[in-house]
């Protein structure tokens, strides 16, 4: 895998799949505080963990003691994630791996990494977010691929009105459909192999379970 592309743990829920090791295997990985749990069960070691470390337990921080840690006070204006982003954007990153960001105790996190995701797509660089579970990947104008398998369900759930929309390969396809902000047309489609997507205008993400094949 590139060294360009970095796996940024974070403190949701995690679950251990080979599709999501096959994912992170190769790339570089920065632990955001307590995310660095993950890193002990997938058998890696971080080059850098940052945070303020409140959510960090003892033994978690003796096992981990010889990565170089980026402290961070408990009052400041970034989450810890944003601040491991942007330490692998700053080691140049072109694409990120954010791991444990769509679940956990903190709904309030697990939709600011969605939005966080779009902004950061915006700026050119290729985003995936991961529960092992679940699978989000930011849409914006443009088109893109994703490798779902067959009878696997999908959503999109959008942040603006979309204009343009097209869905290709699913049970139910769209051809330059205009979605209107709010509107949950686009919840709860099923993947008939590799899904493609194109966009005119407007923010969403995709929100993938590859491994719920209750479409069938």
């Amino acid at each position: 895998m590139s060294q360009s592309t970095f796996t940024i743990l974070l403190g949701g829920e995690l679950r251990l799949t080979g599709r999501l090791r096959a994912t992170v295997s190769g790339s570089r990985l920065v632990a955001a505080d307590g995310g660095m749990r993950h890193a002990a069960a997938l058998g890696v070691v971080p080059e850098l963990w940052v945070g303020d470390f409140d959510s960090t337990p003892d033994d978690l921080a003796t096992a981990f003691s010889g990565v170089p840690r980026q402290p961070y006070p408990a009052a400041k204006a970034e989450t810890d994630g944003e601040i491991a982003v942007s330490e692998a954007i700053a080691r140049g990153a072109k694409r990120l791996i954010l791991a444990g960001a769509l679940a956990g105790e903190r709904s309030d996190h697990a939709l600011q990494h969605l939005l966080y995701a779009v902004s950061l797509a915006e700026t050119g660089l290729d985003v995936l977010l991961t529960s092992g579970s679940e699978e989000a990947v930011p849409l914006i104008p443009g088109t893109i691929t994703l490798d779902l398998p067959e009878n696997s369900l999908f959503s999109v759930p959008a942040f603006s009105d979309l204009k343009g929309l097209t869905i290709e390969n699913a049970r139910y396809p769209l051809t330059n459909f205009h979605l209107p902000f709010g509107s949950s047309r686009t919840i709860s489609n099923v993947a008939e192999g590799p899904v493609r997507f194109s966009l005119e205008s407007g923010r969403a993400v995709v929100l993938a379970r590859p491994y719920d094949l209750s479409g069938v």
